[in-house]
């Protein structure tokens, strides 16, 4: 396995994995459940640390398909700058949730504060990492181009 087959494998953990953390978080916000509330954050923990490895397998995975004819290098462009924002998103998700953790073990005051915050940034991550996604799954997969129509003969 090389580093295409771990960005394109990887590459979900983040995608899924931020819209489960939040999911999950806002159902520990709204029962109060402490334990589900640290269940997110190592969701949402393990899918930052899934966008760092998506990211740094990028430029190995766009060296790959960069040469294909029909791959059109602007659409990789388009991805690999809006990895970027997706990327700073979950790192900073993943952060708070450190935070957050360390301040329910702590059973601080703090910490209902800390899961909404963490929730509102794992919302906005799963928004930035689904549209590099898109952008992503463009690259190879031209029949979800916006400019492409199947038609059946």
């Amino acid at each position: 396995m090389d580093g295409v087959h771990i960005h394109l494998l990887i590459t979900h953990l983040p995608i899924f994995g931020s819209i489960l953390g939040g999911l999950v978080l806002a159902h520990g916000i709204g029962t109060k459940s402490y334990q589900t509330i640290i269940a997110a954050y190592y969701v949402i923990i393990v899918s930052s640390i899934g966008a760092v490895v998506a990211y740094l397998t990028g430029e190995g995975a766009e060296k790959a398909v960069e040469d294909i004819q029909g791959v059109a290098k602007n659409t990789i462009g388009q991805h690999e700058d809006f990895a970027l924002y997706a990327l700073v998103a979950l790192i900073v998700a993943g952060l708070i949730s450190l935070l957050g953790l360390y301040l329910v073990i702590k059973k601080s005051s703090m910490a209902n504060t800390v899961a909404w915050l963490t929730l509102f940034a794992a919302i906005i991550s799963f928004g930035l990492v689904a549209r590099t996604g898109y952008l992503g799954g463009q690259i190879r997969h031209t029949e979800i181009s916006s400019g492409s129509i199947i038609q059946n003969k």
